[in-house]
């Protein structure tokens, strides 16, 4: 925020400007450290979901078992939410709510947006609590923690840097949609090759738009400071946390199918 007095002008004058300016930068701090907490909070729901749904779908009594997914026993609640056609509702669930939340972000209460983020998180975590039955539990703890690493020193960068990155955001946007469509074609191809070099480019998209989301998040409420309001502030710091939450569960999922071990 060193050059924040440059970016910023205030109508009554530099000393007034150096005035708004310090209450913009504690303004900011305020207001990215919502965001951060907004994510996390849905990482650590999305976690308790994943982790409670496989605990209630996997079973040690096989005699009481009603499938077998891989070296685990399911139960009726495992069969329905893993083998079951129910899986696809899950599965498309987050999809659906994400596209529903950013459409109608601006038209909704703070509360609301908040309590729908979280149920989100939510669906999100038993969409992945299969990663349970294919990962072993020790790599996805180590990989859960690379992911953390790497998105806080992306995420730290792009709030620090100086450097303009909003050239790159569409680049990184027709590297996200190449990454969907190529996933989407593995599907019928089932390619180990394809899949590989898909979970690189992946993995390097997603870092990417870390950094950038950052930065424009930042850049967001400094050039629009004091234009909107308390309740527009607030839906403003649950879709920020909502696409950084999005990159470091993407790019959980495509560290994983790079560096977890297969149980």
């Amino acid at each position: 925020m060193s050059d924040l007095d440059r970016n910023y002008v205030s109508p009554f004058g530099r000393a007034a400007g150096r005035v708004d300016a310090a209450a913009v930068d504690a303004g900011l701090r305020a207001y990215m450290l919502r965001i951060y907490n907004y994510m996390s909070i849905g990482l650590a729901i999305t976690g308790l979901a994943a982790l409670g749904v496989y605990m209630a779908a996997v079973t040690t009594d096989q005699a009481g078992a009603v499938a077998r997914f891989g070296n685990a026993y399911l139960t009726q609640f495992g069969y329905a939410m893993f083998v079951s056609p129910l899986k696809w509702l899950f599965i498309l669930a987050p999809l659906v709510m994400v596209f529903a939340i950013s459409a109608g972000i601006n038209r909704l209460r703070p509360a609301t947006a908040q309590m729908l983020f979280w149920v989100f998180s939510a669906l999100m975590g038993i969409s992945l609590s299969s990663i349970f039955l294919v990962y072993t539990h020790t790599s996805i703890v180590r990989v859960f923690f690379i992911t953390a690493a790497t998105f806080g020193a992306l995420s730290l960068y792009g709030y620090t840097t100086k450097r303009d990155m909003s050239g790159m955001g569409s680049f990184l946007f027709m590297g996200l949609i190449g990454v969907i469509i190529a996933s989407l074609v593995n599907l019928f191809l089932a390619s180990s090759m394809l899949q590989f070099i898909v979970s690189v480019v992946g993995v390097l998209v997603f870092a990417g738009l870390t950094a950038w989301d950052t930065q424009r998040l930042k850049n967001e409420y400094i050039y629009g400071y004091a234009s909107g309001g308390a309740d527009v502030e607030e839906r403003a710091a649950i879709t920020g946390a909502l696409s950084l939450y999005l990159n470091f569960i993407n790019l959980f999922t495509l560290l994983l199918q790079l560096l977890g071990q297969r149980d």
